[in-house]
């Protein structure tokens, strides 16, 4: 079958969704995630719209890329301008994307109401954009904003639009259904006489407002879209957008189309569960193929029966997608994936083992009391050495004060934190100050352990996110730490939970350390 381009917009589309917001360091971390996938285009953002965009497409060219596309997304020329004046196109160019998508206006209804201008004038202003972005730019991205709406509306006027973008040469025209209203029985009749009229590759860009988005998605690839647009576990504006983590297997397994390898596509579970915590949401437990609950198994008749063969209640073998077979009543649960991690950690670990079933019980006494190891495989690899009992002892922790203090009521707080550890049969004493009780902490660690390990004065904190738990009461409640660190080589997550912030935090900053001291250790054979 036909390769499929997939086209991620998380970073752009995704952050318009409702409590999504994403760092410049979060956007790079969430590229490679999607370099690695296998994802074709990675919509950075609006380059024209805010800081944090202009500053993702500088620090991106840095990033050690495999093969994905990097895009900059914008809007065709303002009325009564030319190409070559409009900031907006200028700061595309100036952005230095492999691509750039631009949207214009297809709905007859739009381009009276918002725009204000005249049918003809907004074909002239598609037209030229493109033709100019084509001049100054390798491949350019046309989205047809509106258009199952305003073809609906005049589709006479929408396929104009679309000409005035193939002739232009765009390289490929994506027909959006940007309110999310279309449902899947429309889709063919309207790009039966897209595909008629139009000789330009075809992509597609549904929103979910009808629930129909990965359905109209694989409803467009069916009926001749090379294209799909879509954004990691839908993050989108209003419902969301076409969920990729869906179309991607329904693609590649379903419908025989090439578009991640095996390999990728069994990475796409932890994809979803790192850019789920990245954005500090909580993963979805009943989201299909990546989801806790896709296919867990509750007793009775279903249980007995995926034991003999799983196919009896499962669409797909779960694996394929990274996930795992759960038998809610069983201590099977989880065991292959306990052992896939091993493997993939280079740990000897054996399914008859005994240690085996003492990790999982382990890991699942830690869930129940709010623990969480998607984005935090560091602190789940220290899990496994610690009860296999290959785990070197680097250092002790003696114990450790954090004070926070404010003076007067116009002047920020202070921080200080004194820590003692032990290496060896030396006691180290040391204070430090930081922004804030956790940088103090951080920073004194690693002022009294960098005598000993210097290499740790290579790691850097590059993220921190606490989230409270909802089994606590209010300001008692359990918080969750999960701290993103690394060096100049890569970066790894680690996690801590209690009901005191500032040990939550203690707990992720000593596996963070560790976990270099091992790695590098390691690395020396």
């Amino acid at each position: 079958m036909s390769l499929i381009q997939l086209y991620d917009t998380t970073l752009r589309d995704g952050t318009q969704a409702e409590d999504v917001s994403f760092l410049v360091a979060d956007k790079i971390r969430i590229a490679e995630q999607l370099d690695e996938l296998g994802i074709h285009y990675i919509e950075g953002g609006w380059p024209g719209s805010n800081p944090k965009d202009i500053s993702f497409f500088k620090e991106i060219k840095k990033a050690r890329l495999k093969q994905v596309k990097i895009a900059a997304f914008g809007s065709t020329r303002r009325a009564r301008s030319t190409p070559e004046k409009d900031a907006n196109i200028r700061t595309l160019i100036q952005a230095e994307p492999d691509t750039v998508t631009i949207f214009g206006k297809t709905w007859d209804f739009h381009v009276h109401e918002a725009l204000r201008i005249s049918l003809e004038e907004n074909l002239e202003l598609i037209n030229d954009s493109l033709a100019y972005l084509k001049q100054h730019v390798g491949e350019v991205v046309y989205d047809a904003e509106h258009f199952f709406d305003g073809y609906k509306a005049n589709p006479e006027y929408a396929l104009k639009t679309l000409k005035a973008a193939e002739e232009a040469g765009v390289d490929c025209i994506v027909l959006c259904d940007t309110n999310g209203g279309t449902l899947p029985y429309e889709i063919p009749p309207i790009m039966e006489k897209v595909r008629a009229e139009i000789g330009t590759a075809l992509g597609i860009h549904a929103h979910n407002d009808s629930e129909c988005a990965v359905a109209n998605s694989l409803m467009a690839v069916q009926c001749g879209a090379v294209h799909v647009q879509g954004t990691i576990n839908g993050f989108g504006e209003r419902c969301g957008n076409a969920n990729l983590c869906s179309i991607i297997p329904a693609l590649k397994l379903k419908l025989q189309h090439d578009c991640v390898t095996d390999e990728q596509l069994a990475n796409l579970r932890t994809v979803s569960r790192t850019i789920y915590e990245m954005a500090n949401m909580i993963p979805r437990k009943h989201q299909p193929y990546v989801g806790n609950s896709a296919f867990a198994h509750k007793g009775g008749v279903h249980v007995s029966a995926i034991q003999r063969h799983p196919e009896t209640y499962e669409h797909i073998r779960p694996e394929l997608v990274g996930n795992v077979t759960r038998v809610l009543v069983s201590d099977l649960s989880g065991r292959s994936n306990i052992l896939a991690k091993a493997e993939q950690f280079n740990i000897n670990l054996d399914s008859k083992d005994p240690v085996t079933q003492e990790i999982l019980e382990n890991i699942k006494d830690l869930e129940n009391k709010g623990f969480q190891f998607e984005g935090a495989e560091a602190s789940f690899e220290l899990l496994m050495r610690r009860a296999l009992g290959t785990m070197r002892h680097f250092f002790s922790v003696i114990g450790f004060r954090v004070i926070d203090s404010k003076r007067h009521e116009d002047e920020k707080p202070q921080s200080e934190a004194t820590v003692q550890v032990k290496v060896g049969g030396r006691i180290e004493h040391t204070a430090a100050e930081g922004n804030g009780p956790v940088n103090a902490l951080d920073n004194a660690l690693r002022k009294a352990l960098g005598n000993f390990y210097p290499q740790l004065r290579e790691v850097k904190l590059f993220d921190y996110k606490v989230r409270v738990l909802p089994a606590g009461k209010g300001t008692s409640s359990v918080t969750r730490v999960l701290i993103e660190s690394g060096d100049k080589e890569t970066r790894w997550g680690t996690v801590g939970v209690s009901d005191n912030i500032i040990d939550a935090s203690y707990q992720a900053l000593i596996d963070s350390f560790l976990y270099k001291l091992i790695r590098d250790y390691r690395a020396e054979g």
